[in-house]
């Protein structure tokens, strides 16, 4: 017999509903057939030839978007199991977060906003936003995906004003009216915003060592990284190597992921929302790390930022690949014509040109600009 959905939870059955309505479908909830739209949509598929830290020709195991986005999903399912929330949302949310994610992660979105900048700019998530309500161009009906009101929410994680305003003009009192009014987004939509952060750390922390540009001697000097690799000797002295790394970053996921239940659930026993309304009604996040974990998480993550994410070697390649991509942009604004006809007919012209520069994967973009500029960069 299935539990009772706690009060706070999303339920898919009374949703907020489409931009366009539907008529139900037989067999799977508004948030699964979100999810089925999204795995099945083109901007997902890219995602396994988008850079997560290290580009796809540097190696076979490191982590792409698609493959980050799966853990966020896994780790976002298994928590809102536990905590009694709708697990078929989590995963819509976590495997569309990073659809507007350009070629050569953050470097990517920093050269486009910068190319952008009298052009209204250029945020990532609200990319994300994008693709999945205009430009994956799918069904004969309408443009994007139409995904429900509760998907969209958890999508667009983070918002400037502006476009904030912009969207809250087109759609009053929808999904950008927290940016605006202060408020929450669903439980869910906060769990994955969670569950993206413990997926990355851990992963940069394996894919950083298996690069060599970082030491695990270097790690142990961060507290959660220390405590869970003596665990991991205390109970297999014997454990060496990278079966020694594995199991130290397992620990650490599980260590996160039960102080995540444990901290929302006394948040929530605490606050008593009635309904998932009243979550988003809240002053703070309900979901979250509670206050000792939250400072490790945190040291983790300056850590891998000096360590890492600023390596040298990461930096060289970071400069080639905003190159390319000021490349592209100059050649596509100049030449429209460069672009396929639905991106070069459009009279909006940069923020076509930041569309289709966005949807690109790193090893497309390297071949378009070795075509355009005959150069060879990478």
């Amino acid at each position: 017999m299935l539990a009772a959905r706690p009060a706070y939870a999303a339920d898919p059955a009374r949703s907020r509903g489409r931009r366009l309505p539907e008529p139900a479908a037989p067999t799977r909830s508004e948030f699964q057939r979100d999810r089925d739209r999204i795995i099945h949509s083109t901007a997902f598929r890219r995602l396994v030839y988008k850079t997560q830290v290290f580009l796809n020709h540097e190696g076979d195991l490191f982590r792409t978007r698609l493959t980050h986005s799966l853990e966020v999903a896994q780790l976002g399912r298994s928590i809102a199991r536990s905590l009694g929330l709708d697990e078929d949302l989590v995963e819509a949310v976590a495997l569309a977060h990073d659809l507007g994610h350009t070629p050569f992660g953050h470097a990517g979105q920093d050269v486009l906003d910068e190319c952008m900048k009298a052009h209204g700019g250029f945020e990532h998530n609200l990319q994300s936003l994008r693709v999945v309500d205009t430009l994956e161009q799918r069904y004969p009906a309408f443009d994007g995906l139409n995904l429900c009101f509760e998907t969209r929410e958890g999508i667009l994680k983070h918002c400037s004003r502006r476009n904030a305003e912009l969207i809250e003009a087109a759609e009053p009192g929808g999904i950008a009216t927290r940016f605006l009014h202060g408020g929450q987004t669903s439980l869910e939509a906060q769990l994955c915003n969670l569950a993206d952060e413990v997926a990355y750390n851990a992963h940069d922390v394996d894919d950083g060592v298996r690069s060599g540009l970082i030491e695990l001697e270097q790690l142990l000097e961060v507290d959660l990284v220390r405590e869970h690799w003596r665990a991991a000797l205390d109970a297999h002295p014997h454990l060496a190597g990278k079966r020694l790394l594995f199991e130290t970053i397992r620990r650490m996921l599980s260590a996160q992921v039960y102080d995540i239940i444990d901290a929302t659930r006394s948040a929530l026993a605490d606050a008593a929302p009635a309904d998932a309304d009243a979550v988003r009604r809240s002053d703070k996040p309900q979901l979250r790390f509670s206050a000792d974990m939250r400072t490790r998480s945190t040291a983790l993550k300056r850590f891998l930022f000096a360590n890492l994410y600023r390596h040298p070697q990461v930096q060289s390649t970071r400069a080639r690949a905003e190159q390319v991509l000021r490349d592209l942009f100059a050649t596509y604004s100049g030449d429209p014509t460069q672009m396929p006809a639905d991106f070069a007919e459009r009279e909006d012209r940069e923020r076509a040109c930041a569309d289709y520069i966005a949807g690109m994967t790193d090893r497309f973009a390297i071949r378009e600009h070795q075509r355009l500029t005959g150069k060879t960069l990478f």
